[in-house]
């Protein structure tokens, strides 16, 4: 779903990325602000080895290809595949995997289990051998920034010559969990630098980090009609249950013109979402299916994955 700005945009030109690594999946954002016009937010909707999302690349419907799968192929502590082109490696011994590898950054403090299906009872897969989790992210962030240039450069007037002459400025977002802190923002930064899209003299000015339950908001209020809603003193909530967190954070409106928000409490972040989901749905199937036909390994994973990409 795309975004126009209400405002026009009277600043330096410049191109702004916005990096979303899930655990399961993730997606890249990017908006193209030129003095005197309306910026657009457009999402990156086409991956290798996976259909074009529906609609066009301003990403007038979000159907198909906005996100990514979160997976890397190695072979030999290099990595060969990404994304969808990686997941079909996931039964083939001559490939490693890394995946669900966001959970290894997760801090202590989110690793308390929150119930019988909690993070205790997760077992994380674990790194390819030899591959360090900052090796794994800067591979990973590599890519994305690669595939983001191709459909930049592919789908902007221009787009060879803009990116050419802004790339080396131009301000890259991580939207990370509300849990997350400095230490986790230094590793993505060091990643960042290692993967090669920014130097290490740069890197404090052109990265920046913003969190999922504020990302979370800025959507919300984007794609809802606040007009009918939002008003001074209103106090509104906000949830974003993700791969392996929900960030829950609730909001006081202290002035509609300009906008003015603020936290009514600390932001809460637990480390619950999708993958226990994936995880609790697999141990039901081993369970009942017990002693059936369809009872080995192979096909309860087989199982496990089309619930996953469903």
């Amino acid at each position: 779903m795309a975004y126009r700005a209400t405002k026009k945009y009277e600043k330096k030109e410049t191109i702004i990325l916005a990096f979303d690594i899930g655990t399961t999946h993730s997606a890249v954002s990017f908006s193209y602000a030129y003095p005197g016009e309306f910026p657009d937010v457009r999402s990156v909707v086409k991956w290798p080895g996976q259909p074009e999302a529906s609609g066009d690349s301003k990403g007038l419907r979000t159907e198909g290809a906005i996100q990514i799968p979160t997976i890397v192929a190695y072979q030999g502590g290099e990595a060969k595949e990404f994304g969808a082109e990686a997941r079909e490696h996931l039964d083939d011994d001559e490939y490693e995997i890394a995946r669900w590898f966001k959970l290894h950054l997760h801090p202590e403090s989110m690793k308390s289990s929150q119930s019988s299906t909690g993070p205790e009872e997760l077992e994380i897969p674990p790194l390819p051998l030899g591959v360090t989790l900052s090796q794994v992210y800067a591979d990973f962030i590599r890519y994305i920034y690669k595939e983001t240039k191709e459909f930049f450069v592919n789908n902007t007037p221009n787009g060879q010559f803009v990116w050419s002459r802004l790339e080396g400025r131009m301000p890259i977002i991580f939207c990370t969990p509300n849990g997350w802190d400095m230490s986790e923002h230094a590793f993505l930064r060091k990643a960042a630098i290692r993967a090669g899209i920014v130097t290490d003299s740069a890197a404090n000015d052109r990265l920046l980090f913003i969190t999922e339950g504020e990302a979370s908001v800025h959507y919300s209020l984007a794609h809802t009609k606040t007009a009918e809603w939002l008003k001074e003193g209103t106090i509104f909530a906000v949830t974003d249950a993700g791969g392996s967190t929900v960030d829950s954070t609730l909001y006081r409106c202290r002035r509609e013109r300009p906008l003015i928000l603020e936290e009514v409490c600390a932001s809460a972040c637990v480390q619950a979402g999708g993958v226990y989901v994936d995880r609790a749905m697999e141990d039901t199937l081993r369970h009942k299916l017990v002693n059936s036909t369809y009872s080995d390994v192979e096909t309860i994973s087989l199982m496990a994955r089309q619930f996953e990409q469903k």
